[in-house]
């Protein structure tokens, strides 16, 4: 019974990723991704501006982070015009859910009637919410069905039974606003479930949702970039491919890329290449509070990665047989057989070539700028989620840091955040950040530029 349900979640699965499609991002676009915790302190909106960075490296974008923490569609609705209209979007993704629909009723014994309950609340909540995205002007929307919380790991016994089962009822709630209005729809949820079961058919204790259930780690969050990425068409867009008869000493094919001087050696073949992308990095560290994955980790549920979003294709035919040493601008990359050249390699598998090289440079400096944005939405969750509720918002007085101090004496969290808040209070402070994103964007957009390269096939 279970591969019977396994298999129809992942027909659904296939058959709404088929079915999903969210237009392509286009130069200069604004894109806000605003949601909860998920999306604050989440990267896929970061991974998916990555893709963008190193495959589209001359179609320069901006993109915000505008979650906050522990909000319900209610909350986000309170900070809509000053957290996320003031940044101009022209294109916003919208997601919520994971709150609204409540976390340890799930297990009591009126956990049924709960669940209406907290559905019929979010169903009012988000009714409010589809009139105001109604009202904009010159903006393209995007609900996105929320990542699921994960009820079928077994890792630990701490499960709140059914309540992702709510959240898709959430979720189809969107569906129908999206399709009421124009705007488009993606669902996180039911191919993220679907993985998941994939996966604890051989081990129950794998979650691609995170160790509490809820936040999905930095392979979660690259899975959800990939169904984003797929549904706007980015599978199979190769980064490049380059292919060569070397009898003939001549390119056979350059999609995305340029080809010049081929020439036949004494013991092999060199040639240049310009590709118009670079590889899309996948970062083997974790990042973000309490996350304990690298992006990297996404290959172990969705082997097809790298093949699927970052194809830098290698084919050489015509050569003699043996072994070949592949080097790019003289650094050795591997030894590959002749047979093996002729089948052809994905280049985006070495990170030791310049181009996976510069990538990561990219990365890095995208990882940074993440870092920085995380302050701003510290510093949201502090001024929406508290010091507005207390008729202080945006206020950089004393009398607003009285405030902050009393609000704090009875919560923890809130305590927690202090530095940030004597930071972030200050006009002057959240300037010199934004210059600082600015200045990381701008010099990630010089620095993605892809270069030409020389290859050299020796054989040994």
């Amino acid at each position: 019974m279970k591969k019977l349900i396994l298999s129809l979640l992942l027909l659904g699965a296939c058959n709404c990723m088929q079915a999903q499609s969210v237009a392509p991002f286009q130069k200069g676009d604004r894109v806000t991704f605003v949601g909860n915790s998920i999306t604050d302190g989440g990267h896929y909106h970061s991974y998916i501006w990555l893709y963008y960075m190193t495959h589209f490296p001359k179609m320069r974008l901006w993109m915000a982070n505008c979650g906050v923490g522990g909000d319900t569609a209610k909350e986000i609705l309170a900070r809509f015009d000053d957290d996320v209209l003031s940044k101009e979007p022209t294109v916003m993704t919208f997601t919520f859910g994971m709150n609204d629909t409540g976390y340890y009723e799930y297990n009591g014994a009126d956990s049924a009637d709960f669940a209406r309950r907290k559905l019929e609340e979010a169903k009012q909540q988000f009714a409010l919410c589809e009139e105001k995205l109604k009202s904009l002007k010159g903006v393209r929307l995007v609900m996105i069905g929320t990542s699921p919380y994960d009820q079928t790991s077994t890792f630990n016994n701490d499960i709140f039974a059914h309540k992702n089962d709510n959240m898709q009822r959430v979720i189809a709630l969107q569906k129908e606003a999206a399709k009421r209005n124009g705007w488009e729809f993606l669902d996180f949820n039911s191919p993220m479930v679907a993985l998941n079961m994939k996966m604890q058919e051989s081990d129950p204790n794998f979650t691609i949702i995170g160790s509490d259930r809820i936040h999905p780690d930095n392979d979660g969050h690259m899975a959800m970039a990939y169904l984003f990425l797929e549904a706007q068409g980015m599978k199979g867009k190769k980064v490049a491919d380059i292919g060569l008869d070397a009898a003939k000493g001549k390119a056979t094919k350059a999609e995305n890329c340029r080809i010049s001087k081929v020439k036949q050696t004494s013991d092999g073949l060199q040639f240049d290449c310009l590709a118009q992308s670079l590889p899309f990095p996948l970062d083997t560290l974790a990042h973000g509070w309490g996350f304990n994955h690298g992006a990297a980790e996404v290959t172990k549920s969705i082997p097809s990665f790298i093949d699927d979003l970052s194809d830098e294709h290698l084919t050489v035919e015509g050569l003699q047989v043996g072994q070949y040493e592949l080097s790019i601008d003289g650094t050795i990359i591997d030894t590959l057989s002749n047979a093996v050249l002729s089948d052809g390699i994905n280049l985006s598998n070495y990170r030791t070539t310049p181009q996976y090289q510069q990538a990561l440079a990219v990365m890095a400096l995208n990882e940074t700028r993440w870092d920085v944005e995380r302050r701003f939405r510290e510093w949201a969750w502090v001024n929406y989620d508290f010091m507005m509720p207390a008729g202080h918002l945006n206020d950089n007085s004393e009398q607003g840091a009285r405030k902050f101090r009393e609000l704090s004496k009875d919560n923890s969290w809130l305590a927690s955040k202090r530095g940030t808040y004597e930071q972030m209070v200050r006009p002057e402070v959240r300037e010199v950040f934004k210059q600082e994103m600015d200045l990381l964007i701008d010099r990630i957009y010089d620095l993605n530029q892809p270069k030409k390269h020389t290859y050299l096939l020796r054989k040994l």
